[in-house]
């Protein structure tokens, strides 16, 4: 395990990163910590609180998933993708918003689904769930605005400026939406467990998390046909993180949660992206090797 541990940390330090991860195997508890508790930014991967908030109170009645929606152009959160980046109006169902906002990140329907959900019912959710050191401060649209407003007169240009960085509300986890990566794999393997939102909207949840379309951060680390991930990225200025589950054709399966922050303001670095990959395949390969793992499974060649 130190070993893995070892290995983990000189690979976020050649990429340039300081990185903090937790894996564990769903079935069995075995785990690796790198920083597991250590308090970080979620960016876009709080979407997963939402998305689990939202089909639990489906599975409580609370809401119709099939409820429609319209999105007119006016006043949409931007983004790059989905709903964010269209012209015209729009009009989806809640589940279809979910969709967008699971797979291409979309900014605009997540904040649909809040305006419809609420911040208070993600922050119930995550609290009833132990997620202790998981909270929803502000709204994707919210948060952007903090982006602009600290970042002042000279706009998106000066985000690369380490002096204007440091005054982001956004990359300090006391002051914008948080957790630890702990939370966020005990998060996926209630998911993964079925012991939230009943058992067709955990698998509904697992569905769209498998839909996810990025394959540069953690899905880069397994590149194998018969092994799925299934994920939720996060990015901000210096930010790169992804959350998710790793299942092998033998029934292993693993959450892993890897959040990383970089000195580098650039908006393109492929090592940093990478690396969540890299670190996530260690410490899955190790949890595969250690005595914990199940016994009568076969491991092949690549863990």
């Amino acid at each position: 395990m130190s070993d893995a541990l070892g290995r983990v940390r000189a690979a976020f330090a050649d990429a340039g990163v300081t990185g903090w991860l937790h894996a564990v195997d769903i079935d069995t508890g075995a785990q690796l910590d790198a920083g597991a508790d250590q308090p970080v930014c979620t960016a876009s991967v709080h979407k997963l609180c939402l998305l689990v908030t939202l089909h639990e109170l489906a599975a409580g009645g609370g809401l119709d998933l099939t409820e429609p929606v319209d999105c007119p152009p006016a006043g949409r959160t931007p983004g790059p993708t989905g709903l964010a980046a269209m012209r015209d109006a729009v009009r989806m169902s809640l589940r279809d918003l979910a969709y967008l906002m699971t797979a291409v990140s979309d900014n605009a329907a997540a904040d649909l689904l809040l305006h419809r959900v609420g911040l208070d019912a993600v922050n119930r959710t995550t609290a009833r769930l132990g997620l202790a050191r998981t909270h929803a401060v502000h709204t994707f649209g919210e948060l952007l605005a903090t982006l602009r407003e600290d970042a002042g007169p000279g706009g998106a240009r000066v985000l690369t400026d380490p002096h204007v960085l440091t005054r982001l509300r956004a990359l300090d986890p006391a002051r914008t939406n948080r957790s630890t990566p702990r939370d966020m794999t005990r998060l996926l393997s209630a998911v993964w467990r079925d012991e939230v939102c009943g058992p067709e909207g955990a698998a509904a949840v697992r569905r769209l998390l498998g839909l996810q379309v990025w394959p540069h951060r953690l899905a880069s680390g397994f590149p194998f046909d018969d092994v799925h991930v299934a994920g939720k990225t996060g990015t901000l200025p210096t930010l790169r993180n992804e959350v998710g589950v790793v299942e092998y054709p033998d029934g292993g399966r693993y959450a892993v949660a890897v959040f990383t922050r970089t000195a580098n303001p650039a908006a393109t670095l492929p090592a940093a992206d990478a690396v969540i990959g890299t670190t996530a395949r260690l410490a899955v390969e190790c949890l595969r090797a250690g005595p914990a793992s199940r016994g009568g499974r076969e491991r092949d060649d690549r863990g």
